[in-house]
């Protein structure tokens, strides 16, 4: 079956092949042995168990189906989780800011943020992290238990079962203690008969019964998914059999609803029996009483408590939340209570045998006051001048007059200097009259400002000379010379314009008369005139 050979058969020995695999399938002939000795499932099919050609394997075997080739460099080893490699005694630059450790950055940190980090205190530089690289397998990239310490769970183990140990320890000294107690008793009253000092000597004997053995009291045996029907189990039998089933207790088909799913009757079946002699009120009874009722509103408590911002958690810690709902109960009441005094501190106790004072019991008054029908006070009581949330009547930086005394072009100010700054310093009657100074002087300056405009100076009209400069009196240009430069700026205009019109071999003067110079400035196009495109 699982030979890895492929050497040439005969049909006669295949046919022999297909009878020791049949009989070693039924369970006639012995399994096949591979290299090792291990025997060989010879219901695996032949594509897996033959290995490939490439292989040259001699014996029958099923290592071409194990991992043969391993990678050298791949690992199994793991962080070492919280190893520390150096510590630093001062802050080291390119380190994280928020504790000084050099393996990471400040964004990456996971220390608690610092008011002052390490990077401008220089003090409590955190280790720096060993940091360890890895490379891992396809299945040691995918496992999720990999890394995992088993033995850094066994002191939690530990530490449930003793304090089982000790729990059934305690309740087995305390069940004695009190049936010892109480057959003491019973011996010192006398007419006592023998089956009862009998019985009692029993229930000792049964409390010191390991109770390991009593746990298999009443116990049900069934059999869940076994090949003849399922596994072995044991079902306790919560319920004796003189007990009536509460389906049974009103067969009236309009009295409570009973579910069989969830076994729930949550009504009352009988709710016209005498209560005393009732003893099943339904489901709802046991949620309504009871440590039931305090677990509720244990639940609720944690529940606005969460809402209202506290970190609360019925299920994660119910330690803890029982722990603040019995302190809420706590200072609930000293509040109620403080309340109840303060009220009785403030309006008396009519209740207590205190006498009142005379004055209180005979107290008159001559004024009338009147009230609408809302409550308020119409006539008879001088109505309280509305306070300002503001300071009143203070005075700052030397002033005798308040913020907001002065108002002025639409500016409020000080009336004691006449000042719209509001943190200025107070001036005086020296700062009132520089200031109307100031504005005397300001007003005579835009008088003169007006008058000045309103008459012009004469403008003397001057010609530019070729150069720029203002043009000299002296100079004088030749009317002929000057219509001959203003055709040669045409003819060198149309030139630019049109270079197929320009002479292969062209000469230019370099000497520029002022004739020249006038024509080119007569004929220069400035940007920012607006007539210039009104000039040809």
């Amino acid at each position: 079956m699982a030979t890895a050979s492929v050497a040439f058969k005969s049909r006669e020995d295949h046919r022999k092949q297909l009878e020791l695999e049949e009989a070693r399938k039924a369970g006639l002939a012995p399994a096949e042995v591979d290299e090792d000795g291990k025997e060989i499932n010879p219901h695996i099919p032949q594509y897996m168990s033959s290995a490939p050609w490439y292989l040259n394997a001699e014996r029958p075997s099923l290592k071409h189906q194990r991992k043969w080739k391993s990678d050298p460099n791949y690992t199994k080893s793991w962080y070492d989780r919280g190893a520390k490699i150096y510590q630093a005694e001062k802050y080291r630059k390119g380190a994280c800011e928020n504790c000084g450790a050099m393996t990471h950055d400040a964004k990456s940190c996971m220390d608690r943020p610092r008011k002052l980090g390490a990077k401008w205190t220089g003090k409590n530089i955190a280790p720096d992290e060993k940091v360890e690289q890895f490379e891992l397998d396809y299945d040691g990239k995918r496992d999720r238990w990999n890394g995992y310490d088993a033995a850094s769970y066994a002191h939690i183990i530990e530490r449930y079962e003793a304090r089982d140990e000790a729990r059934k320890k305690y309740l087995k000294d305390q069940q004695l203690k009190k049936l010892e107690e109480k057959n003491n008793k019973e011996d010192e009253e006398r007419g006592d008969s023998e089956d009862e000092d009998f019985e009692d000597a029993l229930k000792v004997d049964e409390a010191k019964v390991d109770e390991s053995k009593q746990m298999d009291f009443a116990k049900v045996e069934k059999r869940v998914r076994t090949t003849g029907g399922g596994s072995t189990g044991t079902v306790r039998n919560l319920r004796i059999r003189e007990d009536t089933a509460k389906y049974l207790l009103n067969l009236d088909v309009n009295s409570a609803h009973y579910d069989p799913k969830t076994r729930s009757m949550r009504e009352d079946p009988l709710p016209d029996m005498d209560p005393n002699e009732k003893f099943y009120a339904g489901d709802n009874q046991n949620r309504v009483s009871g440590q039931a009722l305090e677990f509720k509103q244990l639940n609720i408590h944690a529940w606005e408590a969460f809402d209202k911002g506290h970190d609360v958690h019925m299920q994660a810690a119910p330690s803890q939340a029982e722990l603040l709902y019995k302190n809420y109960k706590v200072n609930k009441e000293k509040l109620k209570s403080q309340t109840k005094e303060d009220i009785m501190e403030k309006y008396g106790n009519a209740a207590s045998e205190e006498i009142l004072p005379r004055e209180l019991l005979l107290g008159q008054s001559e004024r009338e006051v009147e009230y609408d029908c809302a409550g308020r006070i119409v006539k008879g009581q001088e109505m309280s001048l509305p306070r300002s949330k503001y300071e009143e009547d203070v005075y700052i930086n030397n002033h005798t007059t308040v913020w907001g005394s002065w108002w002025k072009d639409h500016q409020w100010g000080y009336r004691c200097c006449k000042q719209t700054i509001r943190n200025s310093y107070c001036t005086g009657a020296a700062g009132i009259e520089a200031a109307e100074a100031s504005a005397d002087l300001m007003k005579a300056n835009i008088a003169r400002k007006e008058s000045a405009e309103d008459t012009h100076a004469p403008v003397e009209e001057r010609r530019l000379a070729t150069w720029g400069t203002e043009v000299p009196d002296d100079l004088v240009l030749d009317e002929q010379k000057l219509a001959e430069a203003l055709k040669k700026e045409d003819e060198k205009r149309r030139e630019e314009r049109d270079e197929r019109k320009r002479k292969y071999n062209v000469k230019y003067n370099d000497e520029v008369t002022p004739e020249e110079m006038e024509a080119y400035r007569m004929k220069k196009v400035l940007h920012d005139d607006p007539m210039r495109d009104f000039l040809h």
